[in-house]
């Protein structure tokens, strides 16, 4: 079957696509033949050695697949042969077949189409787990999104308007910021042209922001943290700008606010049974239309260091997708 491959630590350039041995499941795994792929932003890192965790050479990145059960490992009895399934696999996902822990495989509904599914599994993941398991964020409060034209983004942004927040997009352009409003977004900051603390406070009337989602860091954390409302809570997803930010420890102490760090990769390894909850609400919100994950662009898997740069260039709105 054919794969991407991460041979050495370096850019997308030097990922190369070759023919390798079929996969064969071990207990409570299966293997899937992989009929769409989610890229996502811990795709750069990892094959650049950045990422949590690090898989042992040579390995293909992909965290996120949607296809069909090819084969199914011993201890295995949700799932059979010619299912059609989602999963999150951490990494393995470019290619033609992955392997995936059968706890973290979700049976996929006829209604939903393979690339959606794939544009779902890590963002909507993420960000639900975020919000609800996390930030316990409630009705009528109000959620700050940054990079929210992003898959993350545009995630938080549905789930926060499904959870009944009121959902402030936060984005370097006004393109990216119509788009948002596109999705639910309510209101609006362009980062790359107003005072994100500023804009933020006088959004919600002086009171501040209950829930901050940053899956960006850098130079956007400290402002954003210092919008936050009393008792609200900042949540740390990723550093997408660049920099891991160093937060002045008053700020916490003043505010009377929480920093809630959120890695759904250890959250489904260390806690299934919640994930696989969480993962029948998402999937009943995408089956009733209330959520739906946003494809930017579909490529192949031949084309995965275009597909890459593209993602790195801060230009794409929702997801960036593999078929095979």
């Amino acid at each position: 079957m054919k794969a991407v491959l991460c041979e050495s630590y370096g850019p997308p350039k030097n990922l190369v696509v070759k023919e390798v041995e079929s996969l064969i499941p071990g207990i409570g795994e299966v293997v899937i033949e992989v009929k769409a792929s989610g890229l996502n932003f811990p795709d750069t890192l990892i094959i650049e050695g950045k990422y949590q965790f690090q898989p042992e050479m040579p390995f293909s990145p992909g965290g996120e697949v949607a296809g069909i059960v090819k084969t199914v490992g011993e201890g295995v009895s949700h799932l059979k042969v010619g299912d059609r399934v989602m999963a999150g696999t951490g990494w393995g996902g470019f290619a033609e077949e992955v392997i995936g822990k059968a706890s973290n495989v979700f049976p996929l509904p006829d209604g939903i189409s393979f690339e959606q599914a794939a544009s779902t599994m890590m963002t909507f993941g993420t960000s639900y787990h975020a919000l609800v398991n996390r930030a316990k964020l409630k009705a009528g409060e109000t959620l700050l999104v940054l990079g929210a034209a992003g898959g993350v983004g545009t995630a938080a942004i549905q789930i926060g308007k499904a959870l009944g927040a009121k959902v402030i997009a936060a984005a370097s352009s006004d393109e990216k910021l119509n788009y948002c409003k596109s999705i639910g977004a309510d209101m609006t900051i362009n980062y790359s042209q107003e005072d994100l603390k500023t804009q933020a406070k006088a959004l919600t009337n002086g009171n501040g922001v209950d829930v901050i989602y940053d899956p960006v860091g850098d130079r956007f954390t400290e402002p954003a943290l210092r919008a936050i409302a009393w008792k609200g809570r900042y949540l740390v997803v990723g550093f997408a700008a660049g920099e891991i930010p160093k937060i002045p420890l008053n700020l916490p102490l003043l505010k009377g606010c929480s920093i809630v760090g959120v890695f759904w990769g250890g959250f489904f390894r260390n806690e299934p049974h919640v994930n696989a909850e969480n993962f029948q609400t998402i999937v009943k919100w995408l089956v009733e239309g209330k959520v739906q994950a946003q494809i930017h662009k579909k490529y192949n898997l031949e084309q995965v260091a275009e597909a890459m740069t593209e993602l790195t260039s801060k230009k794409v709105k929702g997801k960036i997708i593999f078929v095979t």
